[in-house]
């Protein structure tokens, strides 16, 4: 297995929060109406209101939340409950959960089968479980669980069996589940940023360095005390393959920063479906504000094969756990951020870019239209500097691939691509303070490129699936930093 350098460590999440959630069974009409009154004043009443869940942030530690309830039972909404998944096979979709009635003392390691008779685990509640229903596990509960042992992004299962009682818990079998099971006819909406602490950098080349702060006025890394709050920042200065035959003075290189304070934006609404149901509608994305600055320079090799040549040098990993309510949704995040460069190894360049704004990927679902793309992007940048030597063309981005999910389950997959491009017409020598001389037609051009694809396993939601991938739809804008055209004498100013 490869061993990677981290600069930050994501912190182990020491306790799982789980909700086991369902319906009630519709009555029956009666043989009899004695209370036809009753009934019919009730009916003339307005509905009342679907329940709006907060979304926030999961307490962090042992004080993170967990609650139950049970298809077979009362339709109660979700309760705080002492369950826990202590583990599970992802392969198999085995689980122990802890919390439920614990084996008497003095039996031996392994399970006890549950007794005849019992659909769950069976025995008194154990000290730190809730009283009565709650402490125990039952066919048909939904586990909505934060990262646990053997499952790094989370769990969201149904119990479909009870196996019996270990010394761990109570061992059940587990097959998928949904969302839309736990929430219901619910609704939710808000937008939850990502504490930058708990993000998992690997660097991929030498020269790379992360910095962040958070609340508490708490920083880390080299840039960490100049880092806006709530921000990740990652440097990098690398090399790259300069041209064959280029003098030592152009040897190509890309240097700079990328600042990034990521959200989550989370939306359901049950919209009178039921529990387990589709909803009316839902969305989960990916948004945050963006600032870099970084510079080419030099005299860039050719592309090969007709290919840009693309370094990625950090991957970035997050799974933040996000309360929707007493559920715990658990949001797999990742970026791999990475230089491309494509050039004719003609030119010789050093052109840097100042660019700030904002971007938000994901996906929206809606009942009559079914699931559509979230894509937009507001950018704007500035060029501190900017010359071109010699005739021919690059482009280089600092960009990052960015995948969002529910659970594992990848659900939105983009590329945000903000990139610099440089050429020159003719015989040039030319740059952006217009003391160098040009013949021919020269320029330098900021831009991004965004694109990507809806995945099929948005279907967690409990929405109907959807045959193959939905593309984002390419969003490309690009902006003049500077250039000139003409003859110009050493000196002069362009008009």
């Amino acid at each position: 297995m490869r061993k990677s350098a981290r600069f930050i460590a994501l912190p182990a999440i020491t306790a799982a929060s789980l909700l086991a959630t369902g319906c009630s069974a519709a009555s029956g009409p009666s043989g009899s109406d004695p209370g036809a009154g009753a009934e019919k004043a009730a009916a003339a009443r307005p509905p009342a209101a679907e329940p709006q869940l907060a979304v926030r942030a999961a307490p962090e530690g042992a004080g993170a939340p967990s609650a139950v309830a049970r298809p077979s039972g009362s339709g109660k909404p979700a309760q705080k409950s002492a369950l826990k998944v202590a583990s599970f096979d992802q392969k198999s979709g085995r689980a122990v959960i802890s919390g439920a009635a614990k084996p008497p003392k003095g039996v031996a390691p392994g399970r006890t089968p549950a007794p005849s008779g019992s659909a769950g685990a069976a025995g008194s509640a154990s000290p730190e479980a809730s009283p009565g229903k709650n402490s125990q596990v039952d066919v048909g509960d939904i586990i909505a669980s934060a990262p646990a042992p053997g499952a790094p992004d989370g769990v969201l299962a149904k119990v479909t069996k009870v196996l019996g009682k270990t010394e761990q818990g109570t061992e059940v079998n587990t097959a998928p589940a949904t969302l839309g099971a736990l929430l219901g006819d619910s609704q939710a909406k808000g937008a939850v940023p990502v504490d930058p602490s708990t993000v998992e950098v690997e660097p991929l080349v030498k020269g790379v360095k992360a910095s962040w702060t958070k609340t508490g006025n708490v920083h880390f890394g080299p840039k960490g005390a100049n880092v806006p709050l709530g921000n990740l920042r990652l440097d990098v200065g690398t090399s790259i393959a300069t041209a064959k035959d280029a003098p030592v003075s152009a040897a190509a290189s890309a240097s700079g920063f990328v600042q990034l304070a990521p959200e989550v934006d989370f939306a359901y609404d049950g919209g009178g479906a039921g529990f387990g149901g589709a909803p009316a509608s839902a969305s989960v994305s990916l948004s945050g504000d963006w600032s870099s600055q970084w510079e080419l320079k030099g005299q860039a090799a050719a592309s090969t094969d007709g290919k840009p040549l693309r370094v990625p040098f950090a991957k970035l990993h997050a799974s933040p756990v996000i309360q929707v309510g007493p559920v715990p949704v658990v949001v797999n995040l990742g970026l791999t951020c990475y230089l491309q460069v494509d050039a004719d190894g003609h030119v010789n360049v050093d052109v840097k870019e100042e660019l700030k704004g904002g971007f938000r990927v994901g996906g929206a679902y809606n009942r009559g239209k079914g699931w559509s793309p979230v894509n937009t992007s507001d950018f704007s940048a500035t060029s501190p500097q900017a010359s071109v030597t010699a005739a021919g063309k690059v482009k280089a981005a600092l960009g990052a691939e960015a995948s969002v999910g529910l659970y594992g389950a990848v659900g939105v997959k983009a590329d945000v691509a903000p990139y610099l491009r440089a050429e020159a017409e003719g015989s040039a020598t030319a740059s952006a303070d217009g003391k160098a001389s040009a013949t021919g037609k020269w320029g330098a051009y900021g831009g991004l490129d965004l694109a990507g694809a809806l995945q099929l396993q948005l279907q967690v939601f409990g929405t109907p699936i959807f045959e193959k991938p939905i593309p984002l739809g390419s969003l490309h804008k690009e902006w003049k930093l500077a250039g000139g055209e003409g003859t110009v004498s050493t000196g002069s100013r362009r008009k």
